[in-house]
């Protein structure tokens, strides 16, 4: 099973922190219907997680996506981390996004990925929220340490039910590979454009279970800009030094220019469902449940 996402964020991200940027509205408007029109042409369905402020500020974006066939999911509300919001922010961004994205297409939103998959130990808290507003889905347990998120202690590599006070969920997290003693993300983000194609090809097709994650900012094949530090502490809200700052920069730019090519490849060579598809294939009487 192969599950095709992507993370859709990056129009809110340009008017919150960056003020309308013409040039990079139209990369990223350009690159979705690309994108749109490969999968169309490949009758490929995805899940495209858009946060709830895009719902608002573009609503054509969302809708595109929708008429497109794909599957909408939330990704919040504002893209702030949910390990630096308390719990009453987190229930009202988690109700605001799925409010306005429900709005805007007209029809109930049951996926969710948390941004930069930030839930934890610390607010594992997060799935009661999602279920109590009507989430059966979730796609964001990152089962390793990373910079704004993961949960190191989830060690199921496959769909799982996830049950907290009462309340369940379909959890499908994301994937990893050991190498040497470390867990590292393929499928998708910064890793999927370090990784060389054959390693990524050879991992999935030998994977009984595979979700991807794909941002517009992955797949276009302009650079990303160097942050000032007033940049980087208002978007990661954490110190920014010139070290922190030239990480995320090349982070941010390893394979850029290269990922769309590899993306379809990808897909040519294998199948792919969205997760709405995905929920409905798998055997849920005999997974693992998973108590909170």
């Amino acid at each position: 099973m192969n599950i095709l996402t992507f993370d859709i964020e990056e129009w809110y991200i340009e008017k919150k922190y960056y003020g309308f940027r013409k040039e990079k509205l139209y990369e990223y408007d350009k690159c979705l219907q690309s994108l749109l029109d490969d999968l169309a042409s490949r009758q490929l369905f995805a899940t495209f997680f858009c946060v709830g402020k895009m719902a608002i500020d573009f609503p054509h974006v969302v809708r595109k996506i929708k008429d497109y066939g794909h599957e909408i999911g939330c990704h919040s509300n504002n893209h702030i981390w949910l390990n630096k919001l308390s719990y009453i922010e987190i229930k009202e961004d988690t109700y605001q996004a799925i409010d306005a994205l429900e709005q805007c297409i007209g029809e109930k939103v049951t996926s969710y990925r948390a941004p930069a998959f930030s839930i934890g130990e610390s607010n594992k808290y997060v799935f009661e929220i999602l279920a109590e507003f009507g989430i059966t889905k979730d796609a964001s347990i990152f089962p390793s340490s990373r910079d704004f998120g993961g949960f190191k202690g989830f060690s199921y590599k496959k769909p799982v039910i996830i049950q907290s006070t009462g309340l369940s969920i379909h959890e499908f997290p994301i994937p990893t590979v050991n190498i040497l003693g470390g867990n590292f993300a393929f499928s998708g983000g910064g890793y999927f454009r370090f990784f060389p194609l054959y390693f990524i090809k050879w991992n999935m097709k030998n994977a009984d279970y595979m979700m991807t994650y794909f941002h517009m900012a992955d797949l276009i094949s302009g650079s990303n800009k160097f942050l000032s530090r007033k940049e980087y502490e208002i978007y990661f809200q954490e110190k920014g030094s010139f070290i922190q700052r030239f990480k995320r920069y090349i982070k941010a730019n390893v394979g850029i220019g290269k990922c769309y090519p590899k993306l379809l490849d990808i897909i040519d060579s294998l199948d792919f469902v969205n997760l709405k598809s995905a929920d409905a294939m798998v055997q849920w009487d005999k997974s693992h449940v998973v108590k909170l």
